[in-house]
């Protein structure tokens, strides 16, 4: 069972993979991205799309570092806290 699922696995891996290689053949053609002041980028449209992406993707992660920190920072000041509570309780020295 588990090898027939991992089989699965492979080929929905298998299936993105050509529907996007067969989206990048499909869409060569020239695009053009407009900026401001008369400026302009010409390059085929899948790179124009993947670049879209990209930048998504490094805005959702630049987007998400303050509040990692804070959980680190969160983190880092309960583990002593954490560490004390768990650490071997003491005998008396009298018995």
């Amino acid at each position: 069972m588990k090898r027939l699922l991992r089989l699965l696995q492979w080929l929905l891996k298998a299936a993105v993979f050509f529907t996007l290689f067969a989206f990048a053949l499909n869409n060569q053609q020239e695009t053009r991205v407009n900026f401001f002041f008369g400026t302009f980028w010409s390059a085929p449209t899948v790179l124009v799309v993947l670049s879209a992406f990209s930048l998504g993707v490094v805005v959702g992660v630049l987007g998400m570092v303050p509040r990692w920190w804070r959980h680190r920072q969160t983190l880092r000041m309960a583990q002593p806290v954490t560490a004390e509570a768990t650490s071997a309780p003491q005998t008396p020295h009298g018995t």
